[in-house]
């Protein structure tokens, strides 16, 4: 009876590798006792279950459509190009539902401040694009600045709250949110001042913010597929 080995069952769903390894030794001494084999199952010290996770990760897919996304409408801001479709396009695919699908992914993996940060921030390109659009499409009044501004201060007071979970995290996330929050901000004196000294800056600073992001998003691709440190993050 000592000899006899564990059975190993390792199985494979939804790119999630399982594994339940089950004394036989256990099993053989408990059936002589009389128990039956769902008794013994049920029997929590009997099995060694454990699993791997095998999906890809999503958050340089966020990152980038983050990242791309801010640069091109802060090269707006900063006054070097004029917002049209392209800007508007981003904003709905890449920007918004890119990062809604990278949010759910990290929801699968458990990632709690990924899953909130890429959901909200997706919604929130959705949501800039609904502002801009509805009205040319006679859908709704054209938001004012006042309000417009209102609208990026509760964004930067979120964002503000989400960098403290990043100290937790990489530095390059840190300035990734540190920046954020202060484009937001400049952003809402822009439109609570009109001043455009201020929208300058804020259209520079938030280039800045969207780069990092993107540095973030390719160091991270580029350190998974060498394994290892080729862009410090």
């Amino acid at each position: 009876m000592t000899g006899l080995p564990e059975i190993i069952i390792s199985c494979s769903f939804l790119c999630v590798d399982y594994t339940i390894t089950i004394n036989a030794l256990t099993i053989m001494e408990s059936l002589i006792k009389g128990k039956s084999s769902s008794q013994v199952v049920e029997k929590s010290q009997f099995l060694n279950f454990s699993f791997s996770d095998k999906t890809a990760n999503p958050a340089p897919l966020g990152l980038m459509g983050f990242g791309m996304t801010t640069v091109l409408l802060n090269i707006h801001n900063a006054g070097i190009i004029q917002l049209g479709s392209m800007i508007l396009a981003m904003g709905i695919f890449y920007g918004g539902i890119a990062q809604i699908i990278a949010g759910v992914m990290e929801w699968k993996k458990g990632n709690t401040f990924a899953t909130t940060a890429f959901t909200s921030y997706g919604l929130f390109w959705l949501t800039l694009v609904g502002l801009l659009v509805l009205p040319k499409m006679g859908w709704a009044e054209a938001t004012t600045p006042y309000a417009m501004g209102f609208y990026l201060l509760m964004w930067g007071l979120f964002t503000g709250f989400m960098y403290i979970g990043t100290l937790k995290l990489t530095r390059s996330l840190q300035f990734v949110f540190a920046s954020l929050t202060v484009l937001f901000f400049l952003l809402a004196l822009g439109d609570f001042t009109q001043n455009g000294t201020i929208k300058l800056i804020a259209g520079i600073e938030g280039i800045i913010c969207g780069a990092s992001a993107i540095y973030t998003a390719i160091g991270q691709v580029i350190n998974e597929v060498y394994k290892k440190d080729i862009l410090p993050l």
